[in-house]
């Protein structure tokens, strides 16, 4: 049989049958979707100018890229909330895939802010001394050269410096964007992949201290693995249960709203095995992420490890987006389930509270009590999640927005104190660093007195909120662990600012470096912001009250 006789047959065969319907193309809104494109788009940029820029010129072209996409994507956020995106056309855009809604607004507007200061102390230079007639980052010369070897010291001679890091940052902010405003699982998990592995890699490039901070890699890695797989494998179990990703038809599942069921999926469907182990293991990963008791093994050992600026962008941006796809997942999805998950989550709240709080008293390196500072807090907005109400979510939108300008001032004011070996991490050498330095000793006080909660300072306002939520919501035992959390955490806050202005300052203690204005500006508007929101936070409050709507 010739050719042309096969392809007749073919053709003839394809008229017979009935004519294949048309396959519709995607509808995209990439206006509301802007916020994302702009960052991906530049993520994309910043790896081309590595590819073709000269090395000399990288930096200033990442730094410029870096901020101006940043600024860009948050004016297109402001854009949107004033479009009445985030109230009145609230709805589900990319074809289910992404809601576009208060609550995400809100968020991607804090992770914006946050990711701006971050780059800002990513792209600090004048801290450490001048290697060779060059100025260094916190960064390694060259992340792919052994620590110590002869390839390193190379790589520090010629000057390198490994401006990859503004890249990787806006990979991980993009994935960050959608993970809050994730409407369906896989796009969920979609964006759990994209924002944790530009982390991993952030976390292993410190200059100082490289074994450190690949040990701190490694181990974020590695957990990190584990949570994704879990997070996959309840989404798989939660598709078994549902016949689908999609958050409301889940949602209609768990009412018994639903109507049209594939015969297929009837057998499965429904079964509630399903559903209770799936549900476990998505929140297991979503709590893993925002470092609460008995996730929080990470935690310490990461925060202390990563390069300093790593950190508190991490410590700030995470958590605002991990409480994100929380919340959408408890109140959007899972409503219907609230006897069973608020006991547990009650649970996770009260140890989180005390343990973080507990084992901060026994630390003796600041990075590693602020990181167990950041898991107590991940207790207080627990409480707020708990609440279920409007006034729940909003004090957590609240909470999240102060929480993280502290975040990130509290540890660029770790990165200015420093001595021969990089940054003077043990509270030993802050003793008298009032007396050294008494604006940068205030400033991080003022730090300090926000964790801890202290009035007129943004802590204050948010713990309050999220109490008066939580209490009623009909949770009032555990504002009560919560207070009593606070005054525990108080100690360790206060403790170091008794250390900073009332002990005298050793002679061979160290210095504090003078930062470039970027630093400058992240501590100024951390301070600013901490302020502000402490003294008249109703502005925001009402702010994050307007934002407290899930769309459905």
């Amino acid at each position: 049989m010739s050719a042309s006789a096969v392809h007749s047959l073919w053709t003839t065969a394809a008229t017979a049958a009935e004519p294949i319907s048309k396959i519709d193309a995607p509808k995209i809104e990439y206006g509301q979707l802007s916020p994302t494109l702009i960052v991906l788009g530049a993520a994309v940029v910043g790896v081309l100018v590595e590819a073709f820029v000269p090395r000399k010129s990288r930096y200033y072209a990442q730094v410029f890229v870096a901020v101006v996409a940043l600024v860009a994507a948050f004016s297109a956020v402001v854009g949107l909330a004033a479009g009445g995106y985030g109230t009145t056309k609230a709805h589900i855009a990319a074809m289910g895939a992404v809601a576009v809604d208060g609550p995400a607004l809100f968020l991607q507007g804090t992770i914006l802010l946050a990711g701006i200061l971050g780059v800002f102390t990513f792209a600090e230079r004048r801290l450490d001394p001048e290697a060779h007639g060059n100025r260094v980052d916190a960064f390694a010369a060259q992340a792919a050269s052994v620590p110590g070897s002869d390839s390193e010291k190379a790589a520090v001679k010629a000057g390198f410096t490994t401006t990859e890091v503004f890249p990787l940052l806006l990979f991980a902010i993009s994935g960050m964007l959608v993970f809050p405003a994730a409407n369906d699982l896989l796009t969920l998990f979609v964006a759990l992949e994209v924002f944790s592995l530009p982390l991993y890699l952030l976390c292993a490039v410190a200059r100082r201290k490289r074994l450190m901070s690949q040990e701190a890699a490694v181990k974020y890695f590695l957990l990190g693995a584990f949570a994704s797989a879990f997070t996959l494998f309840g989404i798989a179990l939660l598709y078994g249960y549902a016949g689908s990703m999609s958050y409301a038809t889940i949602a209609h599942v768990v009412d018994g709203t639903v109507t049209n069921v594939d015969p297929a999926l009837a057998g499965t469907m429904g079964n509630d095995v399903l559903l209770l182990m799936g549900m476990a293991l998505v929140v297991m990963g979503l709590l893993f992420k925002v470092g609460a008791v008995p996730f929080h093994m990470w935690t310490p050992d990461v925060y202390q490890g990563a390069p300093t600026p790593v950190t508190g962008f991490m410590a700030a941006a995470t958590k605002v987006a991990a409480f994100g796809a929380l919340l959408r997942l408890l109140y959007v999805v899972l409503p219907g389930m609230r006897w069973d998950w608020r006991p547990v989550m009650w649970a996770v709240a009260i140890v989180t509270m005390l343990g973080g709080a507990i084992v901060a008293i026994t630390q003796t390196d600041i990075k590693r009590l602020l990181a167990y500072s950041s898991i107590a807090h991940a207790g207080f907005i627990l409480a707020g999640v708990i609440a279920t109400s409007p006034d729940g979510v909003s004090s957590v939108l609240f909470y999240l927005g102060a929480y993280s300008f502290v975040t990130i001032g509290a540890f660029a004011v770790v990165t200015l104190v420093r001595d021969a070996g990089g940054e003077a991490t043990h509270l030993s050498k802050w003793a008298g660093l009032g007396r050294r330095s008494p604006l940068v000793a205030a400033v991080f006080a003022v730090f300090l007195l926000a964790f801890a909660g202290i009035p007129l300072t943004s802590g204050f306002a948010g713990k309050f909120a999220v109490f008066k939520a939580a209490a009623e919501g009909g949770a009032g035992a555990l504002v009560v662990v919560g207070v009593i959390s606070s005054a525990i955490a108080a100690f360790f806050y206060i403790r170091v600012i008794v250390l900073m202005f009332f002990s005298e300052p050793k002679p061979e203690g160290p210095t504090v470096a003078v930062p470039s204005p970027l630093t400058t500006t992240a501590i100024a508007v951390g301070v600013a912001v901490t302020l502000v929101l402490g003294v008249a936070p109703q502005y925001f409050l009402n702010l994050a009250s307007q934002a407290g709507v899930f769309v459905r």
